[in-house]
């Protein structure tokens, strides 16, 4: 039975407030049905705002719930005199995961190949691991990446998500040009349709936008994936 990732990117959302009822949903409805200690091939990651990363681990193992939790971004530079970059060395004790190179940091923050390959190199130097976003299997993939998340551009918040099959044919191709294992598929994910998606062949897993944000909804992605 091979791995499946389930990562919910929460974005510029959530208040500690938000964050806190979303756990106890998760934790009084049973929406995650297993123990944190209990062995699964679903690894849960949730990818919430800088502001919530303590906060989250803390609840977390409090709740005992068997989510991971994941940085939306990561600074390209080590520790030092960066105003207002968070660092992989500041962010290792809360994460295992970041999110590198999504379409929306490419696309407003103007983050180019260079930048990228720069995080992914300070990330993988603090031992997280890079779930790095590509549009297509053109894409460059950095040297070391392990998880790569295909995002067609046109599906990322508009509701109008890749066909099944067209995303396990890009993923395959991912998967022989860049020469990796895991590939997940990103854009417009519900519950309505990520069991098409969890069923293709190279398809391994999703990343979750704004259906994440809903415990119940993203119940339900995990119970269907």
């Amino acid at each position: 039975m091979k791995e499946l990732f389930i990562v919910a990117n929460w974005k510029a959302n959530m208040t500690s407030s938000e964050a806190t009822k979303w756990l106890q949903r998760c934790q009084i409805s049973n929406v995650i049905r297993r123990p944190a200690d209990q062995i699964s091939n679903k690894d849960i990651v949730i990818c919430p705002p800088f502001t919530l990363l303590s906060m989250m681990r803390t609840q977390i193992e409090e709740r005992k719930l068997p989510i991971k939790l994941g940085s939306q971004d990561v600074s390209p530079f080590p520790k030092g005199a960066y105003t207002g970059e968070i660092a992989a060395d500041q962010l290792k004790e809360f994460v295992s995961y970041v999110i590198i190179g999504h379409h929306e940091r490419r696309k407003y923050f103007r983050e180019d190949d260079q930048m990228l390959a720069n995080k992914v190199d300070m990330a993988l130097a603090s031992g997280i691991v890079p779930i790095y976003c590509v549009q297509d299997e053109h894409t460059i993939v950095p040297k070391g990446v392990s998880i790569v998340v295909y995002e067609p551009v046109f599906a990322i918040g508009t509701g109008e998500p890749d066909t099944p099959d067209n995303a396990n044919s890009v993923a395959t191709g991912i998967k022989e040009k860049a020469g990796v294992q895991t590939v997940l598929y990103g854009g417009s994910v519900t519950p309505d349709n990520v069991h098409s998606f969890m069923i293709m062949e190279h398809i391994d897993g999703v990343l979750v936008g704004s259906a994440s944000l809903d415990p119940v909804s993203f119940g339900r992605i995990y119970t269907r994936s």
